[in-house]
């Protein structure tokens, strides 16, 4: 086994190897002066199971790019099996037709990375369960809500809590982390979107008054939907308000809009690379998933039962 990382999360790639105490393959993943990726691998990887670490965030286009390059590479190396371990899968919230004339981006981005030459893919919190489905070859959707959990129980285990879900579509991943805390209460923010970027709150399904409440999402972008929720909850009487969300993609002024929001603190994951304004924010923490993506890629390597990590 063997693990390779582009250049999208360094950090979490290492981390992931120094779980699994494996070295990271040695190769290099650069760019010529005109912006085209050139891949080259430094050692032999025939008959090698391989897994690329490679979440597509910003800049998407460049990182889905060098995972492609990657999987070719390895492919012409005679790899055995290549893994695009893709903790963050871009394109993922274009997985329908939201109108006429438009595409489904995460269909055409699952087409690429299967005849790039990819034979199993490993991703985290997929934006919506169906994307397994545009996929050809094994994917597994590994949860971050065990980690979570953990993290919430050891720090507000004492409270009484109650779990939000910031829309209607998130009552799912919602009631399965409610379910972890002890079968917390439920509660749900019913919004209206106007246009992209932006929501307007509505009004709060459940109790939530003298509570501490969890907000989960699995993407937090612009940042203005959770910090509307936030403010919401609170001005139904909710005790506090903190985030969890498996993805940071902060992009524009959302961390300023954290940092000046009623959050009492936001917590992501190192499923993305976090920003310099995100490390330097006394608003948001970040979990590490390594452990999780190392131990899900020791148990693919091993031929054992990846879902029996979320029993």
């Amino acid at each position: 086994m063997k693990i390779m990382a582009g250049n999208s999360n360094l950090p979490l790639a290492r981390a992931v190897a120094g779980y699994l105490e494996l070295p990271l393959t040695d190769a290099s993943v650069r760019r010529f002066a005109d912006e085209e990726i050139f891949v080259e691998i430094h050692e032999n990887v025939r008959g090698e199971d391989v897994f690329i670490v490679q979440p597509t965030s910003f800049p998407a286009n460049d990182n889905l790019m060098e995972l492609l390059i990657c999987i070719d590479a390895l492919r012409r190396a005679s790899a055995k099996r290549i893994t695009a371990v893709v903790p963050y899968f871009g394109y993922a919230r274009q997985d329908r037709k939201p109108g006429p004339r438009t595409p489904i981006s995460a269909k055409l981005v699952s087409n690429l990375i299967t005849e790039a030459g990819a034979d199993r893919v490993l991703s985290v919190d997929l934006h919506a369960g169906q994307i397994q489905g545009f996929f050809d070859i094994p994917t597994d959707n590994l949860y971050a809500a065990p980690v979570m959990a953990a993290d919430i129980q050891a720090r507000y285990g004492d409270q009484d809590l109650t779990v939000v879900s910031p829309d209607v579509g998130g009552v799912v991943r919602a009631r399965a982390l409610a379910k972890r805390l002890d079968n917390a209460p439920l509660a749900i923010v019913d919004k209206r979107r106007d246009k992209p970027g932006q929501s307007e709150v509505m009004n709060i399904i459940g109790d939530v008054t003298d509570k501490a409440c969890i907000l989960i999402d699995d993407i937090v972008d612009s940042g203005g939907t959770l910090c509307n929720a936030a403010q919401a909850l609170l001005d139904e009487g909710a005790k506090s308000v903190t985030a969890y969300i498996t993805h940071g993609v902060l992009s524009g002024g959302a961390v300023a809009r954290v940092n000046g929001s009623a959050l009492k603190e936001l917590v992501i994951t190192d499923s993305i690379l976090a920003t310099d304004a995100a490390n330097d924010s006394d608003r948001i923490r970040i979990l590490t998933i390594a452990p999780l993506l190392g131990e899900a890629i020791r148990r693919i390597a091993d031929e054992s039962s990846v879902s029996s990590l979320f029993d």
